[in-house]
């Protein structure tokens, strides 16, 4: 049951001509409170602790058994980690049922691979043992920071094919669709035919459900997928595994907003399988990981990385600003330009990492450089890349689309506008006059995200994320606007930064170049340059320890309107030693009605848990009260702005 204090699992009578169809995991409907709903065996017993008499089961949906007791388990673990309920979790872990797969007969997984050839790992001192352990089915565990260039998927496949030729399964989590198709492909080349299960969020429903029960059934014992196949039934597991841990899409927007990370790594404890947190870059929760204890490193010695690594160099250096003062306030000085065009004459393409999609997306007053919003929502205003239908590109809101025909600044009733953030699309046109032999190609949620372009001269203009793979690496990249990633209040702005840049630059080729517009004090661009996140991880770690930030701590965010916040605090019971911070006013959303503010709760992480359960306690009796507004809780959130 969704509600809170309905929290717990149901004993009900199993009747005699439902006896053969019932097995744990299968789903049936069971009458509860006078109304017919869903529910999900979790276990056959002969005896119960109600006093009672027991309901009967009212129908069983399918005998397909498809929650298993580890995925079970696990879904428990994570429901209380995150002051949630079972239900929720169940939500995300039990694709919707389709009746066609179920009908589909059984098949016996393909035989095991052989090992896999370790000289992939072997740029890494302790690779080729890692494979030994995972084919082993040793509980290794790995922090793995990958070598620029690296070819990720083949590495990731290999770790699955070793977990395989033990006999054992693996789970592999990726970002995106962008990042699995790549994955699928070398798995496809490595593993045997039949032996993998692609989950994929735009997957039809049927098709998203068979793969599910291939997985469930053990003819699939490897799952590739993104944040929602974290609880696949993967039989016998062996490994998981993610990439890129540090990417926002692996947060689990739907309650109780687990991420994928901490799941993968709780699931390797329950499962006592090998677990490997991998990246070009490295966050502050896996450099915690390395310095428990939990995880070691995995990392190139530094001749390696040099001989991989494109050569750094930032347009705020001393040298850079005397021999160009406009360095510090062009968007793209001298250096930029002589780098993409030195890279575009030796015929490679050129990547322009630009942090903002659309063309001009944030607008702000000319004279006091307040943000601009629209007069009727309140939404922030911007351009759009079409122009409207007299050829002229216009101001308009993001939120409800209404154009700004007049704009008076309620600070300083300036009328003017100016461009607070240049986007893709604008960047795109400024460097097709700028180069204007050369080929300009975007890559970005408003054009289409490219998966890859050929090595051929040609400029790609690309968001964060939405880089494509050049044949044979790009020549040179541009790292632009860093001050809308470095200079975001957010916890996470430095690391997150970091992410992005080395993403980018890990696709230049060895001996190319990587510019970055930005200062070159600035620590992370210094370990940038240096080509050292792991070091940069470990001095945000520390940093968040002196200041009590997670993951040193476990802090909870708290969001409602202030009389409901109010309530919810007077019966909220915190651990000793616990910190209450706020309230602060949150941003208004489009559609939001009313004033919502947010309180941040932080205890010792040793706490943690019994913050969760004083949590989804207060949450329990409310729920029981039938209290009109809900108030949202999140454990552990991704932003902290």
């Amino acid at each position: 049951m969704p509600l809170a204090h309905l929290d717990r699992p149901f004993d009900y009578a199993v009747p005699d001509e439902l006896a053969e169809q019932v097995v744990a995991g299968c789903r049936v409907r069971v009458r509860f409170a006078g109304k017919l709903v869903d529910g999900v065996v979790l276990e056959l017993t002969g005896d119960t602790d109600h006093t009672g008499k027991l309901a009967p089961l009212a129908k069983v949906v399918s005998a397909e058994p498809v929650l298993t007791p580890e995925v079970a388990e696990l879904a428990r673990s994570v429901a209380d980690r995150y002051a949630g309920s079972l239900t929720d979790v169940l939500r995300l872990a039990l694709p919707p049922r389709r009746g066609a797969p179920e009908k589909r007969p059984r098949l016996d997984p393909p035989p095991p691979p052989p090992a896999p050839d370790p000289a992939g790992f072997a740029r890494y001192p302790t690779g080729p043992q890692l494979l030994t352990a995972v084919a082993e089915g040793r509980a290794a565990r790995a922090v793995w920071t990958a070598l620029p260039g690296e070819d990720w998927p083949t590495r990731l496949a290999e770790l699955a094919q070793a977990a395989l030729s033990g006999g054992r399964g693996a789970l592999v989590v990726v970002p995106d669709g962008k990042d699995l198709d790549r994955l699928a492909a070398a798995a496809e080349r490595l593993l045997p035919a039949g032996s993998v299960a692609v989950l994929r969020a735009d997957s039809s429903p049927d098709t998203r459900y068979g793969r599910f029960l291939a997985a469930s059934r053990g003819t699939a014992q490897v799952v590739l997928g993104t944040r929602g196949s974290v609880f696949a039934p993967v039989r016998e597991l062996g490994l998981v595994a993610i990439w890129d841990d540090g990417d926002d899409l692996h947060a689990e927007p739907r309650a109780p907003y687990p991420h994928a990370r901490d799941v993968l790594v709780h699931r390797a404890h329950l499962a006592s399988c090998a677990a490997v947190v991998a990246g070009t870059a490295r966050t502050a929760e896996a450099a915690l990981l390395v310095e428990s204890g939990w995880a070691h490193e995995l990392i190139a010695d530094r001749a390696t990385l040099r001989a991989a690594a494109p050569r750094v160099e930032a347009l705020g250096s001393d040298f850079e600003l005397a021999r160009d003062p406009a360095a510090r306030s062009a968007r793209l000085p001298t250096l930029g330009f002589t780098v993409a065009r030195r890279a575009l004459a030796d015929g490679a393409p050129v990547l322009i990492q630009v942090p903002r999609s659309g063309y001009v997306p944030s607008l702000v007053c000319d004279r006091c450089r307040a943000p601009a919003r629209c007069a009727h929502c309140a939404g922030p205003l911007g351009i759009a890349p079409a122009p409207g239908p007299n050829g002229v590109r216009i101001a308009a809101c993001r939120w409800c689309a209404r154009p700004a025909a007049t704009f008076d600044c309620p600070h300083c009733h300036g009328t003017k506008l100016r461009a607070a953030v240049i986007g893709a699309s604008r960047t795109a046109e400024e460097l097709g006059r700028a180069f204007p032999g050369a080929a300009v190609r975007v890559s970005g949620r408003s054009s289409g995200v490219l998966a890859e372009v050929s090595g051929d001269p040609a400029i790609v203009v690309a968001t964060p994320g939405a880089e494509p793979v050049a044949e044979g690496g790009y020549g040179a990249a541009l790292l632009l606007d860093s001050w809308a990633l470095l200079g975001r209040a957010d916890l996470r702005a430095g690391e997150e930064t970091m992410r992005r840049w080395m993403n980018a630059a890990g696709l230049v080729r060895a001996g190319g170049q990587v510019v970055v517009a930005a200062d070159a004090a600035h620590p992370v661009v210094q370990a940038l340059v240096r080509w050292d996140p792991a070091g940069l991880a470990t001095r945000e770690l520390a940093d968040r320890r002196e200041l009590g930030f997670p993951p040193v701590t476990r802090m909870a965010s708290l969001s409602a309107s202030p009389a409901a916040l109010a309530d919810f605090l007077a019966a909220l019971r915190l651990p000793e030693g616990a910190d209450v911070l706020g309230p602060v006013p949150e941003p208004p959303r489009p559609g939001q009605e009313g004033e919502r503010e947010r309180y941040l709760v932080r205890v010792r992480r040793s706490d943690g848990a019994a913050l969760a359960r004083a949590l989804h306690d207060v949450q329990g009796v409310r729920s029981a009260k039938k209290v009109a507004e809900h108030v949202r809780v999140q454990l552990d959130p991704l932003e902290l702005a």
